[in-house]
């Protein structure tokens, strides 16, 4: 008896291996290939044309050596999706009983995608799902017609995506693509009516990566763009620069870490999040940052209107912030900006080590200590083309390491700065261009000096353009006239304004010149009037400036 039930298993177990290895041969699973291609491509509203389909019993699941998914030809006529294998998970009892094909899992061996932007906001896989979109151009405002009625849901346990590729480029091309690597998708419950789960991870170029993972659905049926969706945004040592999103042109690096929560009604996206950016730049001529700047920010962007509110983001400097509101748009030049930063009586000791970020050098040797920082301005104009205008005050600081007094030529050196230089107050307005930083109403008080008022520029290099006008303690110009409101432009600067004093070389090494041959053509009329008057003794007064 114990032999005979050893004889029994020992040939269940060979006919089940024979039918393993028979049945595919049996079973033409190539002859279903029509049937799928024609269902997958019912649902997905594009061309679906897999390789030869054989079937794997060990697995239950037809395979397809090779499949492509047409894009929308309003966008390329190249493929937007290509696999080298696609296993498509089976019921096998109606498979190979019923001649009916179910598809219960679907996964995607090392695809590559294509993701194309147009400048209309619309992306080459908005028509995904049953949408058809007409023949236009990407940048027309073409609409995709909303899915047939008669496409039935696709209802899956598993999708997934192994060891996939995307390059994402704009119609038409702006700069060079950006490349993801190693995608990694997977969606539970898979269903074009319902909501579903799903998790993504991917590399970013430089050794960034992303993970995204949330729940989306249901797909919207007029544009997959739109569909709704929560989800938890990581991105690690992101650089924009290598990436491809920032030109190094632009001067704006970084290598940053986001932790973001994102929601979208499909036509409200709202993000809230934190980015940490270490070696930051923000401008051409800027250095990287030497700390962490950590900034938080809540935004939400109108998919339809392409239009943005910040509604706050938050430049973390220390224990102290500045903040960033207003609002952006989207045209064919890309985001335009309008945008305020606040940053009211910032501690000068936390403020300096990111002045270099926005190319702010001081003399070599030299340091800020104590005062303040306050400044209010205006962010507009393009990502690639910022423009930032408004007021700069600074208050009550020392300049250690440069002894202003000593380094104007051309006048006796002023004493009592002791190696440094106290200001009592700096303020200016600015325009600063990509090409250039232009300060115009400058007023500065400097104790054991005087004031000076002028005007100026400083090229992305640091280079410095300025003339300014100075009434020195203890002596003044012709008129006795208050130097604030007198400055001018650099010709036509009235007679009664001060020394004129030069400012060339560069931030890091500046030459002052006191240009007194010029302040003597314009005011010799002046001093003589003083001296008859018997106010001031103009020979005295000369020779206490020049030293002479």
């Amino acid at each position: 008896m114990h032999r005979l039930w050893v004889k029994i298993v020992l040939g269940v177990a060979a006919l089940t291996v024979a039918a393993l290895v028979l049945i595919p041969f049996l079973v033409h699973a190539d002859t279903f290939r029509p049937k799928i291609e024609a269902q997958l491509t019912g649902t997905l509203g594009r061309k679906v044309t897999l390789g030869h389909l054989s079937l794997s019993l060990l697995s239950g699941s037809l395979i397809a050596e090779d499949i492509s998914i047409a894009d929308d030809p309003a966008f390329a006529t190249s493929p937007f999706l290509q696999a080298k294998r696609l296993r498509l998970g089976i019921e096998l009892g109606q498979f190979l009983f019923h001649r009916t094909v179910r598809i219960t899992t679907i996964a995607v061996e090392s695809p590559e995608l294509h993701l194309i932007h147009a400048q209309n906001g619309k992306w080459n896989f908005s028509s995904l799902g049953g949408a058809t979109a007409q023949s236009a151009t990407p940048g027309a405002n073409a609409q995709p017609s909303p899915k047939a009625s008669g496409v039935p849901d696709l209802i899956v346990a598993e999708v997934k995506i192994d060891h996939g590729s995307a390059i994402v480029s704009s119609a038409p091309a702006t700069g060079k693509p950006f490349i993801c690597s190693e995608i990694n998708l997977s969606i539970q419950h898979f269903s074009l009516t319902k909501p579903f789960p799903f998790q993504l991870s991917a590399k970013l170029p430089a050794d960034g990566s992303l993970q995204l993972s949330g729940t989306a659905g249901p797909v919207s049926p007029a544009n997959t763009a739109a569909t709704p969706f929560q989800a938890a945004l990581q991105i690690k040592h992101f650089d924009p620069v290598a990436a491809g999103v920032v030109e190094p042109s632009v001067g704006i690096s970084m290598v940053a870490d986001f932790d973001a929560q994102l929601t979208s009604d499909g036509t409200n996206l709202k993000s809230v999040g934190k980015l940490q950016a270490s070696k930051l730049k923000l401008v051409p001529g800027g250095s990287p940052a030497s700390v962490p700047v950590e900034i938080d920010y809540a935004f939400t962007d109108n998919l339809d209107a392409r239009t943005g509110e910040v509604s706050d983001l938050s430049i973390h400097i220390g224990s102290v912030s500045a903040h960033v509101k207003g609002g952006y748009h989207f045209s064919e030049e890309g985001a335009v900006l309008d945008l305020n930063l606040s940053a009211p009586e910032l501690p000068i000791d936390q403020v300096e080590q990111l002045l270099p970020v926005a190319g702010v050098r001081l003399p070599i040797g030299s340091r800020l200590r104590g005062g303040t920082l306050t400044a209010n301005l205006t962010i507009t104009g393009t990502a690639a083309a910022v423009e930032i205008a408004g007021s700069v005050e600074i208050d009550n600081t020392q300049l250690m390491g440069f002894d202003l007094g000593s380094k104007i030529e051309g006048l006796n050196p002023f004493g009592g700065s002791g190696g440094g230089t106290a200001i009592e107050k700096l303020r200016a307005e600015l325009k600063s261009t990509p090409q250039t930083t232009q300060f115009s109403n400058i007023y500065a008080s400097v104790p054991h000096i005087g004031i000076a008022t002028g005007n100026g520029s400083v090229s992305p290099s640091g280079v410095l353009d300025f003339l300014m006008y100075a009434k020195f303690g203890g002596f003044s110009s012709a008129g006795e006239g208050s130097a604030t409101s007198q400055s001018g432009s650099r010709s036509g600067t009235p007679m009664n304004s001060g020394v004129p004093l030069t400012i060339a070389g560069t931030t890091a090494e500046p030459l002052i010149h006191a240009q007194i041959g010029t302040m003597l053509k314009q005011e010799v009329g002046g001093l003589l009037s003083l001296a008859g008057k018997g106010k001031a003794n103009s020979s005295k007064e000369l020779k206490k400036l020049i030293g002479k």
